[in-house]
């Protein structure tokens, strides 16, 4: 979810908002599923943040802040819990043509795409694909930040 807007024109709501769905969501999710992993000593956890989280355009200050917060979340359940053979790692997938973009402008994304070396976005099906091969072919990785976009 991302809700752009400099700082002094975003609403305490908005931000709030952000961090809702963005941080402290994803932080739910690793919360729930920890204690069986943990039981079961196994398991892996991916979380999905933005290159905004290294780099935040200008207006996403509250989009950036919370998918930043997801780093150093990786990390820090990566070391507490890599004891117990959990895996935690982070994906940065990169612009994609979701429905979150979809109102970027033509200007936006052109600037965009101009940024990446390779000059062409990253697809949905790329990110699914290296994300099962994390998943399944590198079970000794944790603790990383996979940025997958050109830039």
């Amino acid at each position: 979810m991302a809700i752009d807007s400099l700082l002094p024109r975003l609403s305490e709501k908005n931000w709030d908002e952000m961090w809702a769905v963005n941080f402290h969501g994803a932080l739910a999710c690793a919360e729930a599923v920890l204690p069986n992993m943990t039981t079961r000593q196994e398991g892996h956890i991916i979380f999905v943040s933005s290159f905004s989280a290294l780099s935040p355009p200008l207006g996403q200050v509250a989009y950036a802040s919370s998918k930043a917060a997801l780093l150093g979340l990786t990390r820090d359940l990566a070391t507490r819990h890599g004891h117990s053979n959990i895996r935690v790692n982070c994906v940065l997938p990169g612009f994609l043509k979701t429905r979150m973009t979809a109102t970027t402008s033509a200007k936006r994304r052109v600037e965009v795409m101009n940024s990446h070396s390779l000059g062409r976005f990253n697809t949905c099906e790329c990110v699914a694909e290296f994300i099962h091969f994390l998943h399944h072919h590198q079970p000794h990785t944790s603790g990383q930040i996979f940025q997958l976009d050109s830039r």
